[in-house]
């Protein structure tokens, strides 16, 4: 080497050095972060940002060829089980196209799984799938009973790849500020898992602490938080650490819901969490083990000056807090649309104020289904992700034929609505999801949706299928009648369910619905939920005006009814907080009663 080589490596070094302090230095909010946590973050951010750019490119040129990037997903899921008991049964090796595939295998619904994944749960090998699934997978259980599905490795990579990836470069792109060494407060929690005959575990499929734990350092909350077991003391420690970081830079969760429960509970709880802040204390009230609290109160530090800053800002009411406890927040990151988006409009219009909100996936326990490339829009529509999934849409008009007849992404037309019918990576063929979408328009070839309902969520005691969408419209209109009145929650239950306490009356809706502002409602307030709905609705009108159904029953319920609800709705389907979604049509009787024992008016 040359006498003056290892100048020029010095000087090359030196300089590389000081051009990587100076782009983290300009990412940088505050002084509360190490170096090495700060180069971690860096790191993690530049490697996925080159992976999301690589991804979304790969996402453009799918959306150019739409049906061969289809028709390669199917073939590549039926080679891969082609030599497992199922993929035997319906010839799969035999297959060449996706002609051939809707020929040879029917349509599905759960019940045609619910006896081959009992045998996969029990220990049996290449029952539909060629691998073992590292968990059994149950659904949120929001339109009928959970189901126990599969997931796989492969589902994750999917996910993450061609959803995660995608979305982090989408929001980078849309929110520049996001591109920062600012942490995250992140709302998930730690689920129970349960284990098979098998050994393999059963619970929900989603993003948890164990699974994300190489990137908690990304977020506010300290890994032995994640220990904890209680929902409630976690979501206190979420709150807790979040508090004591004024460069907060984005709010995170699954659903708008979590980030919603979790502003209700700052609210009740804020004189608590700022005397911890101030003391450098955790609350006794928390129900930790000892070894879990010693390694908490390791990292707090007395900050009085933080805490005052923090009482003034409560004390100034919960308008827009958000904003004023995070100076430096850019962005709310949570799904807020179908049975999410009663909590987004709530979160925007008062504790989130000025923040805006991406809703980045459209996704459940069977996989990722699609991504909104278009962040900043308020309308939330999903660009289906061609490699993820092979689509199949039913008609909406067909949804009750025996034998219907599916259209591919290339079919299918702008302005109509479809169920969609997937074959995914982990072992479901032809399945029916219940979900209802209408395309609303498309990405070069490629279908953008609109989610509509879920079929077991909707409103029909005549036929007349209300779904949730269309309800929920009538119901702001009424609220915005009610003067004072802000909409908290709601659910609705169709009369038959409650048998013979209900009388002799005409089939009805029951909608039970929490407020904030109002204490009672006049007969003539309630009547006008009945009257938006007539006025939404032709076929409910029609049913109205010739007395086979009768006028709504609305009751008010205390507050805080539909918090003790969601708690009660997860211990009996074994959701996690990190995956519930509320149940908007109630068809548990259990359910019902125990809101109507809240009902105040």
């Amino acid at each position: 080497m040359p006498p003056a080589a290892p100048a020029v490596v010095g000087v090359c070094a030196l300089t590389g050095m000081f051009l990587l302090w100076r782009d983290i230095s300009s990412k940088l909010k505050g002084d509360q972060r190490t170096w090495g946590s700060l180069l971690g973050q860096y790191a993690a951010v530049k490697a996925v940002g080159l992976l999301g750019r690589r991804q979304r490119r790969k996402l453009d040129l799918d959306t150019v060829k739409v049906k061969e990037a289809q028709e390669e997903t199917l073939l590549k899921r039926l080679r891969k089980n082609a030599d497992t008991c199922y993929g035997r049964q319906y010839n799969f090796s035999s297959i060449k196209d996706s002609e051939a595939f809707r020929a040879l295998h029917p349509i599905t619904t759960y019940e045609h799984y619910r006896e081959l994944i009992q045998r996969i749960a029990a220990g049996e090998q290449k029952v539909i799938i060629a691998e073992r699934p590292l968990i059994l997978a149950m659904t949120s259980g929001t339109s009928g009973p959970s189901a126990m599905l599969l997931s796989t490795k492969a589902t994750n990579a999917e996910f993450f790849l061609q959803g995660v990836a995608v979305c982090l470069d989408v929001m980078r792109e849309a929110f520049p500020e996001t591109d920062s060494l600012q942490r995250t407060a992140k709302l998930f929690y730690t689920p129970t898992f349960r284990q098979s005959e098998a050994g393999i575990p059963i619970g929900p499929n989603s993003s948890t602490p164990a699974s994300s734990r190489h990137m908690l350092n990304l977020y506010t909350t300290p890994a032995p938080a994640f220990e904890v077991p209680s929902e409630k003391d976690t979501l206190y420690l979420h709150l807790l650490f979040a508090l004591k970081d004024p460069t907060v830079g984005t709010l995170e969760s699954n659903f708008a819901s979590t980030v919603f429960y979790a502003f209700a509970a700052l609210q009740e709880r804020w004189q608590e969490l700022v005397e911890d802040v101030h003391s450098g204390t955790i609350s006794s009230s928390l129900s930790l083990e000892p070894k879990v609290r010693t390694s908490l109160e390791a990292l707090m530090k007395p900050d009085p000056q933080r805490a005052a800053q923090l009482q003034s800002h409560f004390q100034g009411g919960f308008s827009g807090i958000a904003k004023r406890l995070w100076p430096h927040l850019h962005l709310v990151l949570a799904v807020d649309s179908g049975s999410n988006q009663i909590y987004g409009e709530m979160l925007r219009e008062h504790y989130c104020k000025g923040v805006p909100f991406y809703s980045p996936f459209y996704a459940a326990t069977e996989g990722l289904i699609g991504v909104n490339l278009w962040p900043q829009e308020s309308r939330r529509r999903y660009l289906l992700c061609p490699r993820s999934m092979f689509c199949e849409f039913l008609p909406e008009s067909s949804l009750e034929e025996e034998t219907p007849r599916t259209l591919l992404m290339e079919q299918v037309k702008q302005g109509e609505s479809y169920e969609l019918v997937i074959t995914n990576a982990s072992g479901l063929y032809r399945y029916r999801m219940g979900d209802v979408v209408k395309v609303v328009g498309f990405y070069n070839q490629c279908p953008m949706v609109e989610f509509q309902y879920r079929r077991g969520q909707m409103l029909s005691v005549r036929g007349e299928k209300v779904s949730e969408a269309l309800f929920l419209g009538a119901l702001k209109k009424a609220v915005d009648q009610w003067p004072g009145a802000q909409l908290v929650d709601y659910s609705c239950a169709e009369s038959g369910i409650l048998g013979d306490s209900m009388g002799g009356s005409d089939p009805h809706y029951q909608v039970f619905v929490e407020l904030k502002g109002v204490r009672n409602l006049t007969e003539e307030q309630r009547h006008k939920l009945d009257v938006c709905l007539q006025q939404d609705s032709a076929v409910y009108r029609s049913f109205r005006i010739k007395g086979s159904i009768g006028p709504m029953r609305v009751q008010l319920v205390a507050d805080g009814a539909f918090r003790e609800l969601r708690k009660r709705m997860m211990e009996h389907s074994m959701t996690s907080p990190n995956t519930f979604k509320m149940q908007r049509v109630l068809r548990r009787k259990e359910f019902v009663d125990f809101l109507l024992g809240k009902t105040v008016s």
